[in-house]
């Protein structure tokens, strides 16, 4: 395990001042480096852990913001935000482009060697970038199966990691069918996992303040779904010494 240093950084996107967390591991040299979106409450201490655990392993994490350094716990609040965002390709692209222009600028990145995870919202952004034609080695998204435009997901060139509850209807089966149906005809390198009795958000741990009908954890499914992150991970960018 190495030792991690992480510090708030803020940079512009979506019309507000993002505030992201970048965590490093230890030493001066490039390394790989991981985009992690949030949920659609925006960034947490969750994602934070997260880019740290990913520090630990050696790899360059960003956790990157949605709302401006906000957090919002209230589900109206959060939909009256997020929905048309979902709706708006163009402005996912924008705050993942935002947020990735901040990761390659730091001196520890190996530009050539990036991946995208994310969860919901943050997912449905790490799809779009790919969508995008951006040059990644992995994407990752949890319980964010999204669709795209036509044509578009025959950019992404990497291998593509889907996760998702099977009793998840925020993304039910009919979803799941669209975006393996629009993997499959674009030629991507695509699998997905589908975690029995899940529901969605699945992979966060409980809140102390109201959430969506058919939100909830599952302590087993969401370390399997980190292991399941974790070894895409290593796959596509492996460490060398």
């Amino acid at each position: 395990m190495t030792t991690v240093t992480s510090r708030t950084i803020e940079y512009a996107a979506d019309g507000l001042t993002m505030i992201g967390h970048l965590a490093l591991p230890a030493g001066v040299d490039r390394r790989p480096a991981v985009l992690i979106g949030p949920e659609g409450v925006g960034l947490s201490d969750v994602e934070r852990r997260r880019a740290d655990a990913l520090a630990e392993l050696g790899y360059v994490a960003l956790a990157f913001d949605l709302h401006g350094g906000r957090y919002v716990a209230d589900p109206e609040e959060m939909l009256a935000r997020c929905t048309p965002l979902l709706a708006d390709p163009d402005r996912m692209r924008g705050i993942g482009h935002a947020a990735l222009d901040v990761l390659r600028a730091e001196s520890r990145t190996d530009p050539d060697q990036i991946a995208a995870i994310g969860y919901g919202t943050g997912g449905a952004i790490a799809l779009e970038l790919g969508r995008d034609g951006v040059d990644l080695r992995a994407i990752a998204t949890v319980n964010g199966l999204t669709t795209g435009r036509p044509g578009e997901t025959a950019r992404i060139h990497c291998p593509v990691w889907a996760g998702v509850g099977s009793e998840d209807m925020i993304m039910p089966p009919a979803q799941r069918d669209a975006f393996t149906a629009e993997m499959q005809a674009a030629g991507v390198d695509w699998r997905l996992v589908v975690y029995g009795g899940a529901l969605h958000a699945f992979h966060h741990p409980p809140v102390d303040h109201i959430v969506l009908p058919g939100v909830g954890h599952h302590p087993r499914h969401a370390q399997r779904a980190w292991r399941d992150v974790v070894d895409l991970l290593a796959e596509c960018l492996p460490m060398t010494e």
